[in-house]
């Protein structure tokens, strides 16, 4: 009589067991986007490559420019100027001139949502403001006071210390 019951408790078992494992396989909503999900992913990579190749090539043209508060040309820019000209040639957008009224733009972001384009934000100081677009892969273009019109890399020491916020311009 036991062996009955412990043959019939193994065999419901195994049963449940193998329609829950079919269930599941053929049920591609848990384990794949839907087709227009996956539209709309290809269709954000290929807008944030297209971006990302804007400012690249940008940034080409004005990389090593040395750094000068208050300048706006390729004798000297500072940061929200090298910015701000970022934005206007390379997607037609025009933004405010400062670092302060840059910061106020956009949509507020977390550093784990940043996408090229977005803009980077560092209190360098009790009232100093640097700001830097965002590229990829941890990177950002800016005009350094050291370096220039340069890239730097978001988890740089420095740049990890005085990180302050984001913002997204683009939607």
């Amino acid at each position: 009589m036991i062996k009955n019951i412990l043959l019939l408790i193994i065999s419901a078992f195994f049963f449940i067991a193998c329609s829950s494992k079919n269930n599941i396989a053929n049920n591609t909503d848990l384990n794949y986007p839907s087709a227009s999900l996956q539209n709309t992913i290809l269709k954000n990579q290929k807008e944030e490559n297209s971006i990302n190749k804007n400012f690249a090539k940008f940034y080409k043209e004005w990389r090593g420019v040395k750094y000068k508060f208050g300048g706006n040309s390729k004798r000297g820019i500072d940061c929200s100027a090298f910015i701000q000209k970022a934005y206007k040639q390379t997607l037609n957008i025009n933004i405010p001139r400062t670092t302060l009224q840059q910061s106020k733009k956009g949509k507020n972001i977390r550093k784990s949502q940043l996408k090229s384009g977005d803009l980077v934000f560092f209190k360098t100081g009790k009232n100093s403001r640097h700001v830097g677009i965002y590229t990829e892969n941890g990177k950002f273009m800016h005009a350094s006071s050291k370096k220039g019109v340069t890239i730097s890399r978001l988890d740089n020491v420095y740049f990890n210390k005085h990180y302050w916020k984001s913002q997204r311009i683009l939607d």
